[in-house]
């Protein structure tokens, strides 16, 4: 059963009560990520995340560990590039523990001053194992090209030259901005007792009273460039795509369908026209991201440098010519595939948590799954075929290759 309820100082909490479930998911959440930082400040947000874990006026960052493997559970933290998110997770029995030990991390962290260099390096070694991993580091080199320097094309990692400016005074500086009551959101899935959960709450997170400031946050252009990246690998690494939509479209459901129909599971038209069929590809796949104000409806591939060339023509074609060839097979099997997807990814008191905070924060409401579903059902191929239309004419083309590749023999335009 969701719920909603505001704490005495405004900020809104989110909760799924979920009677038959052994465990509870607890989150914590803040508007803020990547896109909002300066050129000069990126990656302050993630570096941030890691902090808030080594120790509070009552715990050392030891004690946290032990506190958490004692109790079973799992005690980590993510940031995206629009949001910052804590969370718990333990057994029922055990929630008015974990909320505590949360809460005393989030609000009363110290950010020793020793801490910070030894985790300066520990992130350069993440943002390293990312640079190792092509098919990863493929997204952030192609987010840069299609959205720019700053903002959404941004790393979440952040710039190493950046991160070894980072000082004590520009974290709190950073929570004293940005982590005010504005911005934050609490969620909260499983089995628990909503009366003890809320009067917790109302004396701890619901006691902030500091503002945050207005965002640092503007709709970035889309880039329609060709970008090759030459890198000694075995393989080319590439992404192609176009602008796709908002978070907040009415066209959600069927960028879902339609991106679910080209290259999002092994019935796909990419999987089986370029893998099954061809050969040219272990890794084929489209995706689509959508933020607070834009999006990108892309496909990743990864080929021989020999292949690279008819790998691109074939996307390019199945992009572009995807709204002649839609059928009602393709709607109906997509609507099957997306509405089972919907139901296995709710299945866990993590993903209800996630679900229901980041409907709050894109919506500002709730989507029952009954709600989706009966969104999906009511996109019509119609509905499907106009929006490819849209987005293949509004949109030009953006490629970014890396790898073992210094020009190509195709075109994209």
């Amino acid at each position: 059963m969701y719920k909603k309820i505001i704490l005495d100082n405004g900020i809104p909490v989110v909760l799924e009560n979920v009677r038959e479930a052994l465990s509870v998911t607890f989150g914590i959440w803040i508007k803020i990520g990547s896109r909002n930082e300066s050129i000069q400040e990126n990656g302050i947000s993630h570096f941030l995340e890691h902090m808030f874990f080594k120790g509070t006026g009552k715990r050392t960052s030891k004690d946290i560990a032990v506190e958490i493997d004692s109790l079973g559970g799992e005690l980590n933290a993510f940031t995206s590039r629009e949001t910052t998110t804590f969370y718990i997770k333990v057994l029922d029995e055990h929630i008015e523990k974990a909320v505590e030990l949360i809460t005393d991390i989030f609000l009363h962290s110290t950010f020793p001053e020793e801490e910070i260099g030894k985790e300066k390096g520990v992130i350069f070694e993440e943002i390293k194992m990312v640079e190792d991993t092509p098919e990863d580091y493929m997204h952030d080199l192609f987010n840069k090209s299609i959205w720019g320097e700053s903002g959404l094309g941004q790393s979440v990692l952040g710039r190493e030259e950046a991160i070894k400016k980072f000082t004590r005074d520009d974290l709190l500086n950073h929570v004293q901005r940005y982590y005010g009551k504005q911005n934050i959101v609490i969620a909260c899935s499983g089995n628990f007792r909503e009366e003890s959960l809320m009067k917790n709450l109302n004396l701890t997170i619901g006691a902030i009273s500091r503002d945050s400031l207005p965002k640092e946050e503007y709709c970035p252009e889309f880039n329609g460039q060709i970008n090759i990246v030459p890198k000694k690998l075995s393989e080319v690494h590439l992404c192609l795509g176009l602008k796709g939509i908002a978070q907040v479209s009415e066209d959600r459901y069927a960028m879902y369908l339609l991106n679910a129909i080209l290259g999002a599971g092994i019935s796909s038209r990419l999987f089986q026209e370029i893998r099954e069929k061809r050969g040219l590809a272990y890794s084929i796949y489209s995706f689509n991201i959508s933020c607070f104000d834009t999006g990108v409806w892309a496909v990743y591939a990864g080929t021989d440098r020999k292949q690279v060339n008819e790998v691109i023509d074939i996307i390019v074609q199945q992009m572009r010519g995807l709204s002649c060839s839609l059928n009602m097979n393709d709607l109906e099997k997509a609507k099957s595939q997306l509405k089972g997807n919907l139901m296995l990814a709710l299945e866990s008191t993590n993903s209800k948590m996630i679900n229901i905070a980041k409907q709050e924060i894109y919506y500002g409401r709730y989507f029952s799954p009954q709600d989706i579903i009966k969104a999906v059902e009511a996109v019509t191929l119609e509905n499907l075929k106009e929006l490819s239309q849209r987005l293949v004419k509004n949109s030009p083309l953006a490629l970014t290759v890396y790898g073992p590749v210094k020009k190509l023999a195709t075109h994209i335009i």
